[in-house]
C-alpha cells in the first residue's frame, strides 16, 4: 500500500526530523504533540532548514513553500484519522507509548500502519496490547534524522509481511537505507553501539583513562565520528540508561548493565548537551560549544611535571610492516634512526619499503623529493642490537609473543646506554612483563603506535606501575615532535583502543551467530547509523580473524567476564583457516592475488 499521508506523533528533535524527511520527499505530514510550544518549534525548525536549503541552492523558494504546506500541526491524535502511517516518538516510557496506541486504535482505519521509533521497549509488547497487532511494527530513524542514512525496520512474531513491505518501500523513497531486523533491545545498531558506549562510561569511573584521552583514542584510532563520552552526552545520558536497562533486562550480560556513573548523572540532572553538562560541560543547555571545568587537562604545551630526557636518536627493532612505518615516522620528523632485524638483509628489505612508501608520499605532493632523501639518509640498517648503543630512545616492533618480546628486552637492557628510553609497541601483552625482564624497568614504557604509523596520529602510551615520570615525559615530548596524539592509559589487557573495540566486534558475530543479522546487515547498520569507517566484518576481515581471538582471548583472561568470552563461530573460522583477506575467506570471500 502507497503510504502518501503520515502522521508523526511526538515532535520532539527526532519527530521533528522525521517529519522534515517526509514533508521534503512529497508526503503529507501531520504533525501531533499535546504541547503546543513543540508543535510551534518544529513548524519554525522546518521554516529554518528549508530555508538554508533555498540558500545553499538546494530547493527553491517555491519548492521551500510547498514543503512547508504540507507539514500541519495538531493538538490532538484524531488528527491522525486519515493517515496512511503513524509514526510514534514520543518519550521511551512504556506506559505513554502504550497510551499512544490503545488511542490509535479507535482513530485510525484497520488498514493503517502502526510504527514505533523506540530503540529499547519491545515492539511485541506494543503490537500484542494493539487491537491489530498485525499492523505494528518498528521504524525506527536516527539522529539527526534527515542527514542519517540508516532506518531499522523492526518486525514482531506479528507483524504482517505486507507492513514491512509497505514501511522498508517507504524507507527506500526518502532516500534511506533499511535494515530488517527482529525485535529485541537495542535491535542492531544501538545493539552494538551501547555495549561499547557502557564500557567506554566505566573505563572513565574507573579513572583509568581521562575523558579526553578516551575520546580522542576512539576518533584517532578508529576512524570513528566522535569518541564514545561525547556521543554519550549528545543521545543524553538518561537516555543510555533506558536503552541499557532494557538491553540488559533481556540479555543480562554485564556489558550492558549500566555503569554506575550513567546513573549518577542521571540522578543529578546532568544528562549531556541538553542540561548543559554531562560528562563534558557546555556552553549553556543545548550547545554543542565545550567549555573548561575542572577535569580539563592542562594545555598540550604546558610543562609537565618531571623533566623528559633528550631524545636524538631513534632505535626500531623489528622488519615487518609495522616497524617499518614506525622507523619512517621517525625518519620524517628528523630522528637519526637505526633498523635492526634478524638479518642485513632482512633490515635492508625494511628500509626499501620505507623508500617505496616515500616514493608515494613525494607522487601524491605530501613530501618533496629533499625531503625523502634527508628521510632516508637518516635511517642505517643494521643486523645487531648492538647497534642500539647509542640510542635515546629503543622502539621494540617485533611480534606479538611475550617470550621473544621479553629476550629482546633483556639484550635491550645490556646495550643501550644509562637513561635511555625501552619502548614496546605490544598491543595486548603486559608492558610489565617486557619491563621485568630488565635491571631499569623505570626506563620500560609502552608506545602503541596504529597501523599504518605514517598515517595514523593515535600513539596509546603505556605506563606501568614502575615507569619513572621522566621516561613518561621523554614519550610525550617524542609524541609531540612526530606529530602524533599522545593518550596516557594503564598497563591491563587492550589499553583503551582495543579493550572498547574487540568486545564490539565479538558482540557482532555474536548477532550472527544467533542468526538474527546477517553481516551485510550489520556493516550496513553501522556505517549508515553510526557513522563508522567500516562495519565489524569488513574490519574483522582486514585485521585477521586469528589476531582478533588472540586479542579477545587475552581480553577475557584480564578481565575475567563471561561477556567478553570470544564468540564460538569466531573461534571456528579461525579453526578452519579462514583468517580474513589474507587467506581469500573470512567472513566474506576475496579474489585471490
Amino acid at each position: 500500500m502507497p503510504l502518501r499521508t503520515v502522521a508523526v506523533v511526538g515532535l520532539g528533535t527526532m519527530g521533528t526530523g522525521i517529519a522534515e524527511v517526509l514533508a521534503r520527499a512529497g508526503h503529507e505530514v501531520i504533525g501531533i504533540d499535546v504541547a503546543d510550544a513543540a508543535a510551534r518549534q518544529a513548524v519554525a525548525a522546518l521554516a529554518a532548514s528549508t530555508a538554508r536549503a533555498v540558500r545553499r541552492g538546494r530547493i527553491t523558494e517555491q519548492e521551500r513553500r510547498e514543503v512547508l504546506a504540507r507539514f500541519r500541526v495538531f493538538a490532538d491524535l484524531s488528527a491522525a484519522a486519515d493517515a496512511d502511517l503513524v509514526i510514534e516518538v514520543v518519550p521511551e516510557d512504556y506506559a505513554t507509548k502504550h497510551e499512544v496506541f490503545t488511542a490509535l486504535d479507535a482513530v485510525v482505519r484497520p488498514d493503517t500502519i502502526l510504527a514505533t521509533g523506540t530503540n529499547a521497549l519491545s515492539v511485541t509488547r506494543l503490537a500484542a496490547d494493539s487491537a491489530h497487532p498485525e499492523r505494528v511494527l518498528g521504524l525506527h530513524f536516527f539522529n539527526p534524522a534527515p542527514a542519517m542514512k540508516l532506518v531499522e525496520v523492526v518486525s514482531s512474531v506479528l507483524t504482517s509481511p505486507a507492513a514491512v513491505a509497505s514501511v522498508t518501500a517507504l524507507a527506500r523513497e526518502l532516500g534511506k537505507e533499511p535494515v530488517s531486523v527482529g525485535d529485541r533491545p537495542g535491535f542492531v545498531a544501538d545493539g552494538l553501539l551501547f555495549g561499547y558506549l557502557n564500557q567506554a562510561a566505566a573505563m572513565y569511573e574507573s579513572k583509568y583513562a581521562t575523558r579526553e584521552d578516551i575520546d580522542a583514542a576512539m576518533r584517532l584510532g578508529c576512524g570513528l565520528p566522535m569518541g564514545p563520552l561525547a556521543l554519550l552526552d549528545l543521545i543524553g545520558v538518561d537516555t543510555a540508561r533506558t536503552v541499557l536497562e532494557a538491553m540488559y533486562a533481556a540479555s543480562r550480560d554485564r556489558l550492558h548493565a549500566p555503569a554506575p556513573i550513567l546513573g549518577q548523572l542521571s540522578e543529578a540532572g546532568l544528562t549531556g548537551r541538553k542540561a548543559g553538562r554531562g560528562f563534558y560541560t557546555y556552553q549553556e543547555p543545548g550547545s554543542d560549544v565545550v567549555v573548561a571545568d575542572a577535569q580539563t587537562p592542562r594545555p598540550p604545551d604546558a610543562a609537565e611535571p618531571g623533566a623528559g630526557r633528550p631524545v636524538n636518536a631513534v632505535g626500531v627493532a623489528g622488519s615487518g610492516t609495522m616497524a617499518s612505518g614506525i622507523a619512517e615516522v621517525f625518519a620524517t620528523s628528523g630522528y637519526q634512526v637505526v633498523l635492526t632485524a634478524r638479518s642485513l638483509a632482512k633490515a635492508e628489505r625494511a628500509v626499501a619499503r620505507i623508500s617505496g612508501s616515500l616514493a608515494r608520499s613525494v607522487s601524491k605532493g605530501r613530501l618533496s623529493e629533499e625531503a625523502r632523501e634527508a628521510a632516508l639518509a637518516r635511517i642505517t640498517a643494521a643486523d645487531s642490537l648492538d647497534a642500539f648503543a647509542d640510542v635515546d630512545l629503543a622502539v621494540e616492533a617485533v611480534a606479538e609473543d611475550l617470550a621473544v618480546k621479553q629476550r629482546l628486552f633483556q639484550v635491550l637492557d645490556k646495550v643501550c646506554k644509562p637513561g635511555a628510553v625501552l619502548a614496546t609497541t605490544t598491543s595486548s601483552l603486559p608492558v610489565i612483563s617486557c619491563a621485568r625482564a630488565t635491571s631499569r624497568p623505570g626506563d620500560v614504557i609502552g608506545m602503541h603506535f596504529f597501523n599504518p604509523a605514517p598515517a595514523m596520529k593515535l600513539v596509546e602510551v603505556v605506563r606501568t606501575v614502575l615507569t619513572s615520570d621522566a621516561t613518561h615525559a621523554s614519550v610525550r615530548a617524542v609524541c609531540a615532535a612526530i606529530r602524533k596524539h599522545p593518550v596516557d592509559c594503564g598497563d591491563r589487557a587492550g589499553f583503551i583502543v582495543n579493550a572498547l573495540l574487540f568486545p564490539y566486534l565479538n558482540n557482532a558475530v555474536k548477532m550472527v551467530q544467533e542468526h538474527y543479522a546477517t553481516p551485510d546487515d550489520i556493516d550496513a547498520a553501522m556505517k549508515w547509523g553510526g557513522g563508522y569507517p567500516m562495519g565489524p566484518f569488513e574490519l574483522l576481515d582486514v585485521v585477521g580473524l586469528d589476531v582478533s581471538l588472540a586479542i579477545e582471548k587475552v581480553l577475557h583472561r584480564e578481565f575475567r567476564d563471561p561477556g567478553l568470552a570470544p564468540a564460538p563461530l569466531l573461534e571456528h573460522l579461525v579453526a578452519a583457516g579462514c583468517l580474513g583477506r589474507k587467506t581469500g575467506r573470512g567472513f566474506r570471500e576475496y579474489a585471490r592475488a
